[in-house]
């Protein structure tokens, strides 16, 4: 069922998915990754993070500020609660500042502040020293637009508030009167949205409360509560609003820059390539050359490309040659059959002799279209032919094949060097050739070839080279096409060393006729031990 759904889902949405450009793809793709950064800031609150941080990060500074100038003022140190925290060597005691451990996604958020509670009046001597401290705070408050209350040793408002009574209740406080500087997040009662999208952030209903003890000698003799709103949201884009214009056009220039190098690069490319295979494909063009700006895999591609419509051309070439050779060579021996057939119906009252030349040309016909279906079988399977693995002795072969073609009047002698590396080629498929070669050198009226084995170039050469009349130029440039022979009446089809030089390219080799005044022609066969 789950499979089924997931099934349904896919279906529907190759249905549905609208058709897109690359570079569109590729624009989007880059304007997403540029777009995350902003979209973190928004939504996973990394920007609030930062703000109400640094909201902390003054808070802890006055708060530090304040605190050290308290304890410098505050008069002979009277009873108070034993602050517990770490003592440094000498008798200074040391409070750590907490590591800001805020985060509005993580972070509980309390109440408002709740109202004081009913509390003993203040002692006498934060009176006196909220007397001196007062000047201080009244200043640090009208800069920084905090609130700063200052506390006893019982929690009991001294200074800061027109409220009297006590905040001891409150966590944070009782945290600090322990010794313990504390953060807090609470709702600010007072708040009110001001911008449209404004219940997007989190921190602007917010007030950061910060508590901090005042410690005299190893006493905590009051407490200082601050607290202010962290800057908003929208308002720390609009005051920041330069910078991240700045950083907005700079991300689209970059983008335009960058949609650029890859439209020059990958898509456009791509767009003429894809033209010019249409227009190879109609037969009226060609593959151009690759841009210099494209990509290498895309230079590659087209490099590909071309030498894929080379070789269909050559092919289509080919197969239009061939066709037109084949009904050709078709031609005459039906042509032969069918008169002979016309000639024995039209006079059926033909000498006997007669008779028996017209059947003996029919069948010579009609054997020679035989051996051509036969040749041409073979020429279809050379050239549907696979590079195999098969290791072949060529040494072995040629001694083998050039026993069984030596007569009385055709002598074949082997040079060789020492023991030669195997070939990869079949042995049937070397065998096939050399015998091919040896027997028109036998009827062109050769009486002595001369077989030389060697290796050039990492593969294995083989020479063959006969003492008959030699090959005209006219017919060297053709001797390879499929149906060219100079032994036609002698039963030649031109189909043996087309067939030939597609078994040796089949192996990835090669069979070539030196251009020499003797005929020689050579072989090249890769050898066992090198990679391809």
């Amino acid at each position: 069922m789950h499979g089924r759904v997931i099934g349904g889902i896919k279906d529907w949405g190759k249905r549905h998915w609208p058709r897109m450009r690359l570079r569109t793809i590729l624009f989007a793709t880059l304007f997403l990754v540029a777009a995350l950064p902003g979209f973190g800031a928004v939504f996973l609150r990394v920007y609030e993070n930062t703000l109400v941080r640094q909201t902390e990060a003054e808070l802890v500074a006055q708060g530090a500020a304040l605190s050290a100038t308290a304890a410098a003022l505050w008069p002979a140190a009277p009873p108070g609660r034993v602050a517990r925290h770490a003592v440094a060597g000498d008798d200074t005691p040391y409070v750590p500042a907490p590591a800001s451990g805020i985060d509005l996604s993580t972070t509980p958020i309390r109440a408002e502040r709740p109202r004081v509670a009913a509390g003993a009046r203040p002692s006498a001597d934060a009176v006196v020293a909220a007397t001196l401290l007062s000047p201080i705070m009244d200043a640090t408050r009208s800069t920084t637009f905090a609130s700063i209350i200052l506390l006893d040793r019982n929690g009991s408002i001294v200074a800061g508030s027109s409220a009297v009574g006590s905040y001891a209740a409150l966590p944070e406080v009782a945290a600090a009167l322990a010794g313990s500087a504390t953060t807090v997040l609470r709702r600010n009662g007072a708040y009110r949205a001001t911008y449209r999208f404004e219940w997007l952030s989190r921190a602007a209903a917010i007030r950061v409360h910060y508590a901090r003890p005042i410690i005299v000698g190893d006493r905590v003799v009051g407490v200082l509560l601050l607290s202010r709103s962290a800057r908003a949201l929208f308002r720390g884009l609009y005051e920041d609003r330069g910078k991240i214009a700045l950083g907005i056009a700079a991300i689209f220039g970059l983008l335009v820059v960058l949609s650029g190098v890859i439209s020059r690069g990958v898509t456009r490319p791509i767009e003429q390539l894809g033209a010019a295979t249409r227009a190879v494909a109609s037969g009226r063009g060609r593959v151009p050359d690759p841009p210099p700006t494209a990509a290498i895999e895309i230079q590659g591609l087209y490099a590909d490309f071309a030498v894929m419509a080379t070789a269909i051309e050559r092919r289509s070439r080919y197969l239009r040659d061939f066709a037109h050779a084949v009904s050709h060579e078709f031609k005459t021996p039906l042509a032969g059959i069918r008169g002979a057939v016309e000639l024995l119906q039209d006079h059926p009252d033909m000498a006997a002799e007669d008779r028996r030349r017209f059947l003996a040309n029919a069948d010579a016909d009609a054997r020679r279209l035989a051996l051509l279906v036969t040749r041409l079988l073979d020429l279809a399977r050379a050239d549907m032919g696979e590079p195999g693995e098969e290791r072949t002795d060529a040494t072995q072969i040629v001694a083998r094949v050039a026993d069984a073609s030596r007569t009385a009047g055709f002598s074949i002698e082997i040079v060789s060097s020492a023991k030669l590396p195997d070939v990869i080629a079949p042995a049937t498929t070397l065998e096939s050739v050399l015998t091919t070669l040896l027997e028109n050198s036998k009827q062109a009226g050769a009486r002595c070839v001369v077989i030389q084995l060697s290796i050039r170039n990492d593969r294995l050469e083989i020479l063959l080279t006969d003492d008959g009349p030699g090959i005209s130029r006219a017919d060297r440039v053709r001797l390879f096409e499929p149906f060219f022979t100079t032994k036609r009446d002698t039963g030649g089809t031109g189909l043996g060393l087309a067939i030939s030089r597609s078994l040796i390219e089949a192996q990835r080799g090669e069979i070539a006729l030196l251009d020499s005044e003797i005929t020689t022609f050579v072989l090249y066969l890769p050898l066992s031990n090198c990679v391809f």
